[in-house]
Parts: structure tokens; C-alpha cells; sequence
């Protein structure tokens, strides 16, 4: 098959979509060799060096008017390109579609990650959700199929875009291969040095934004009196201030350390030396932290609701990600009861199997094939 990617993300974004992109991609072209992978992007530039493969082709605009005007060529006007690629698949890795699709007559998937911009509206500004909902409506509309990385998303794209859900194919992500590797001692030790890292501490990983709750975690340690460490790794929003306010006022700010920047390198280092991954957010399209922390074998405690017992399986702990008190005593628990850890760790990693690469690349493909037929 010849299959096309809207890959602007695959090339220039760090995580996220980024991160989603890159391994689809790479997973596809691994796992099924012999088809052609044609990566749609508006610029040539390649600064994050993603590993294009024999066989794959970078595809940008070639016209004047494309080159001009390139991000209207990538959303406006690339159905005509991917017709004369002669393309049997195209797929929206990014919750959209080029508006010309339908002309193209090239079949198409739309990945819609979350719709949290419908459902907390008062989170985003009122243009961007109003951006936001144009563009994944209508590409879902226009699709032929739609995937959805979790089954929450798929009940959201049904009650919030009205689509019907036999058009909805449910494949869930899986998080980059270099979690999978057990780090030796000497490599913990490296990077323990190389960020002053305590020998035991608590650990989240994420943007420090309201929705993702990492303010919870500070106020469970505070009421609770837990006194370990706490390390946030993860990019900095105005939500930061409020968090480096309250450990101000309740004189705590010894006891967090921030990482904003951390090399991807690094970072299941971080996962694996912890005593607990928390993941307190309130709502996410499918939570890939919890399976870098799941496949480093560390222990997670993540909230109740959304899509996190699908991520996280049957031996995550689960607490409503408004109550600081259940998240203290579950993480007191959690470190009180090494019986539990250890079960927690080994379960934990054999669930996170289920979304190894093999198995992410073959129902990809599954759904590629259902719609070929």
C-alpha cells in the first residue's frame, strides 16, 4: 500500500502529537516494510533528525504557490498532491484532515486524541476552542474512518461531534521503546549526579498546567506530613506560580525539585529510580506517562474517572483527583507496604505489554486493512 501521514508534527513537535507521530510512523514502517510511507510536511527542515527509513519520502510542497504559502498547501490544497502520489491511505495523525479530502478521492483516517477543549471548555481561550471544534468536526465528518486512542475519546467524539461510533475504531498509543530498557546502576548514578536527584523521591512527569493537577500532589505531601522528595519534570505554565506559591507560604520548596527542558534521554532514569509515579490530572485523551511509568516497573497512583484505568490496568491506584487527603494516604500506603510496590511494579509492567510496538503497529494496520477492503 501506499500510505501518506500529515507528518508537520512528526517533524517539529517534541511530545504529544510529536511524540504520537513519530512512533505510528516508525512502528508502521518497521512492522510492515513493504509499503510505501509518504510524510506530508510544509517544510523540508528536519531539526528533531526523525529517522526517515529507505522506505519512506519526505513529501513537501514543490509549486511556487506552495512554497509561498505553505501551511494553506498542508490544509487547504494538499488533496490534489496526495492524488497525484497516487496514495490508497491517507492519515490525519493530528485530529485533522486537509479540507480538500473528500476531492481527492484518496481514503482517509482521522486520529482524534481528546476533545478536553469541549468538555472544560473554561481551560482554553475562546477562539482556539472555537478553531479547535471546526477542525475536528469537520474531520471527522469527512473521514472514513476515525481512530480514537481510547475508548473515553470514542464515547466524546460520539456525544460531542455526533458521529456515529461504527465509524470509530479504538487503537490505543504505546510510549517510546528506550522505557522498555532497564537502566544499569552506574547510568541511575550518572544522571542522579548530573541533577543532584535524591536517592529516594516521588515523581510526576507532564506540562505544570491546571488540568494536570500537580498542585494536588504538594498539598497531599503537606497535610499528610509525607516527607520525601517530589520531582516534577515537565514544561512551565502561569499554574506554576501557583504551585511555587503554596511552597512558599507553607515553607516546602526544599522538598520540590523542578525539571523543565529534561533531555528525552534521561528521562526513564527518572522514571525507574522513583518510589511512585502520581499522575493526579483530571482528564486526558489516554495518559502516556502512566505507561512509561508502568513499563519502568514504578509503581503508579493516577485518578479515578476518565481514561486512566485503561492506560493504567488492574493494578494502578486509583483517587479522585480532588481530594488531596485520598492522594496522601494512598501514597503513605504505597510506600508503608513493599508487598504491595513489588506487586504493583510486576503487575503493572505485564499490563503495559499489551501496548508494546508489535501490538500498537498491528491493530494500526488491522484498521488500515478494514478500510482497504
Amino acid at each position: 500500500m501506499r500510505i501518506g501521514f500529515d507528518a508537520k508534527r512528526a517533524f517539529f513537535n517534541r511530545s504529544g502529537l510529536g511524540n504520537y507521530s513519530r512512533s505510528t510512523i516508525e512502528q508502521l514502517s518497521k512492522n510492515y516494510p513493504d509499503n510505501e510511507y509518504f510524510l506530508y510536511s510544509p517544510k523540508r527542515d528536519n531539526p528533531l533528525n526523525f529517522n526517515l527509513k529507505p522506505n519512506m519520502k519526505h513529501a513537501v510542497p514543490e509549486s511556487g504557490i506552495a512554497k509561498a504559502l505553505p501551511s494553506v498547501w498542508r490544509s487547504m490544497r494538499l488533496g490534489q498532491r496526495l492524488k497525484q502520489d497516487r496514495l490508497d491511505i491517507y492519515h490525519g495523525l493530528s485530529n485533522e484532515l486537509p479540507v480538500d479530502i473528500k476531492k481527492s478521492k484518496v481514503r482517509s483516517i482521522a486520529t482524534i486524541h481528546d476533545l478536553i477543549f469541549m468538555r472544560y471548555p473554561s481551560l482554553y481561550k475562546k477562539t482556539d476552542r472555537w478553531i479547535y471544534q471546526q477542525k475536528f468536526r469537520r474531520s471527522a465528518q469527512d473521514a472514513d474512518l476515525v481512530i480514537a486512542i481510547s475508548e473515553q475519546t470514542k464515547r466524546d467524539i460520539v456525544d460531542y461531534l455526533q458521529i456515529d461510533s461504527q465509524k470509530i475504531e479504538v487503537v490505543y498509543q504505546g510510549c517510546d521503546a528506550s522505557f522498555y530498557e532497564k537502566q544499569s546502576s552506574t547510568q541511575h548514578e550518572t544522571i542522579r549526579q548530573k541533577y543532584q536527584l535524591p536517592k529516594q523521591f516521588l515523581l510526576y512527569v507532564g506540562t505544570l498546567e491546571e488540568r494536570k493537577n500537580a498542585l494536588q500532589i504538594v498539598k497531599a505531601l503537606h497535610e499528610q506530613q509525607i516527607d520525601m522528595p517530589l520531582v516534577l519534570v515537565g514544561r512551565e505554565t502561569e499554574y506554576t506560580k501557583l504551585i511555587k506559591n503554596y511552597l512558599h507560604d507553607k515553607q516546602m520548596e526544599a522538598q520540590v525539585l523542578f525539571f523543565h527542558g529534561l533531555p528525552f534521554a534521561d528521562l526513564p532514569s527518572f522514571y525507574q529510580m522513583a518510589s511512585i509515579f502520581i499522575y493526579p490530572s483530571i482528564f486526558e485523551g489516554f495518559g502516556i506517562p502512566i505507561l512509561e511509568a508502568l513499563n519502568s516497573q514504578t509503581p503508579v497512583i493516577t485518578s479515578t474517572g476518565s481514561c486512566f484505568a485503561e492506560t493504567g490496568g488492574a493494578h494502578t491506584l486509583y483517587v479522585s483527583p480532588q481530594s488531596s487527603e485520598e492522594l496522601g494516604n494512598t501514597i503513605r500506603q504505597v510506600l508503608g507496604d513493599s508487598l504491595l510496590a513489588d506487586t504493583m511494579r510486576q503487575h503493572g509492567l505485564a499490563y503495559a505489554q499489551g501496548f508494546r510496538d508489535e501490538a500498537v503497529a498491528k491493530n494500526l494496520f488491522d484498521v488500515y486493512t478494514k478500510l482497504m477492503r
